[in-house]
């Protein structure tokens, strides 16, 4: 039995982490929630996580900050796979947080089919 790929997914709308939990579940990855960017960095440094899903706009800490953050190398592995999702789409911010260390970008609403294969694709389970 293969262990299931662990996943933070860090947002501040509930209803976002219900959505991407839920599709991430039913498509066989074990997930984490966290409620905004302090909440998602601190989740990271207890945690091991094969990828994190974070969105830009959230109190306390935006997702700008979550990158540099985990890309600092303070607690887990700093090269771990960071996915951006966001209603944001210009290309000033893609830019930032691809030099922030970003992975991927998706744009809310996601597709389901999407959001797994691109998971999947930076698991190595696809």
């Amino acid at each position: 039995m293969t262990i299931a790929p662990h996943i933070l997914a860090i947002d501040d709308s509930f209803t976002i982490r219900e959505m991407v939990s839920q599709t991430l579940r039913d498509a066989g990855f074990e997930v984490t929630t966290a409620n905004d960017g302090q909440d998602g960095v601190e989740a990271f440094a207890g945690g091991r996580y094969d990828a994190v899903i974070t969105d830009i706009n959230m109190p306390r800490m935006d997702g700008f900050g979550v990158i540099e953050t985990i890309r600092s190398g303070q607690g887990s592995p700093a090269r771990v796979p960071i996915l951006v999702l966001t209603t944001e789409s210009g290309p000033k911010l893609k830019d930032r947080a691809r030099k922030a260390g970003a992975t991927g970008w998706i744009v809310k609403p996601f597709d389901d089919e999407a959001l797994v294969s691109v998971l999947n694709r930076v698991t190595g389970r696809g």
